[in-house]
């Protein structure tokens, strides 16, 4: 999005976002690793030290000095989810969780702005829970090969193919897509949200093998959509059976994103923050591998000093490309804002809004 400033008069002084929205704008800081970035970095370098060597650490300081007085400045909050980096993560992050976890922990915060570290539809979703704050993403261009696998026109078509069937969409999707639906889900409350039409058949889009993992686990019968997350979808229970081979101890922990022939040599499947639960929950001493995005492991660690995390390292490139001179960037200059046609955001709402208040 452009930039646009209020009057030739105050072209250094504002920044003019949607609606009537202005900023101040604020001279760029500067990036030197002085005595007073280390002082005040070295807690937060605590956090991280087992992950970033010492010699990165003066380049990283900066931008997390930089970027925590910005905070305040713009009074904004930050939301990190959990494959960021550790330096994104621990170190400038307001709220860390998986992607609802971050939408429905927007809601409670008193900032006037939220700066999504994440991908684009965790920014949509923000906004929809949130729409009278300001919701920024550091690169418009982090997006997601689940979530571009389908679109509103497809989840037209496939409700005309298959009339009076319930459309359950994941949460990982685009606000056109939630606006189609009539319900979302998350990973963890997938099984639940299908069971409450009391149908005999329900659409589970667009995720293929969670829906078919969620089939596995229910008698609904689950239609499905052919898009996969390019990270889960690359593991294979080859490569699982050979570190247990090499270790029969390790506890293999899969997201449900994973295909079935992956999950059904797992010793465990959940949610994102099932998945950190569960790993939380071994004793000193267990060697723990997350069948999932790289990063996870890095930033859950601290949490269990005592367990070791065995790392094959499927990295997202989408969630990669959220850098901490982005955010600084995103915080300096408020950009990129992230916007829903009302109609739309009405429609996607409902089906959040919906599964929300889905009783336990």
């Amino acid at each position: 999005m452009d930039i646009e400033t209020q009057g030739q008069s105050s072209v250094d002084s504002q920044i003019r976002l949607s609606g009537e929205k202005r900023f101040d704008r604020i001279d760029r800081p500067s990036l030197e690793f002085t005595e007073e970035v280390a002082r005040d970095t070295a807690p937060l370098y605590e956090k991280v030290k087992h992950h970033i060597p010492e010699i990165e650490w003066p380049v990283h300081a900066p931008y997390v000095h930089a970027i925590n007085k910005l905070k305040k400045q713009r009074n904004a909050s930050i939301l990190a989810h959990n494959y960021q980096t550790p330096e994104i993560y621990h170190c400038v992050a307001d709220i860390a969780g998986d992607s609802l976890q971050l939408a429905m922990e927007a809601t409670q915060v008193e900032t006037d702005v939220i700066v999504q570290c994440g991908v684009h539809f965790m920014a949509e979703t923000s906004k929809l829970l949130n729409p009278s704050k300001t919701v920024l993403i550091p690169d418009m261009r982090a997006g997601c090969s689940l979530a571009e696998s389908i679109t509103g026109e497809d989840v037209r078509l496939l409700r005309e193919a298959n009339p009076g069937v319930p459309i359950v969409t994941y949460v990982n999707t685009s606000a056109e897509v939630k606006a189609e639906s009539d319900i979302c889900c998350t990973s963890s409350n997938a099984v639940q949200v299908v069971e409450s039409f009391g149908a005999d058949t329900v659409l589970l889009i667009p995720d293929e093998y969670l829906a078919q993992n969620v089939a596995n686990q229910t008698d609904v019968k689950i239609l499905t959509w052919k898009g996969h997350c390019e990270v889960h979808e690359r593991f294979t229970a080859d490569e699982l059976l050979a570190y247990k081979e090499a270790d029969p101890a390790i506890q293999i922990i899969a997201h449900p994103e994973c295909p079935t022939t992956v999950t059904a040599v797992a010793d465990f499947t959940g949610s994102t923050k099932g998945m950190i639960d569960y790993a939380l929950g071994q004793k000193p001493g267990a060697k723990v591998l997350l069948v999932t995005e790289c990063s996870m492991a890095s930033n859950i660690q601290e949490q269990a000093p005592g367990v070791e995390f065995i790392k094959p390292c499927n990295l997202c490139p989408h969630m990669k490309r959220i850098t901490l001179p982005k955010i600084l960037d995103s915080l300096l200059y408020m950009k990129e804002e992230v916007l829903v046609d009302p109609i739309m955001a009405e429609r996607a709402r409902y089906a959040v809004e919906r599964m929300v208040n889905l009783k336990n």
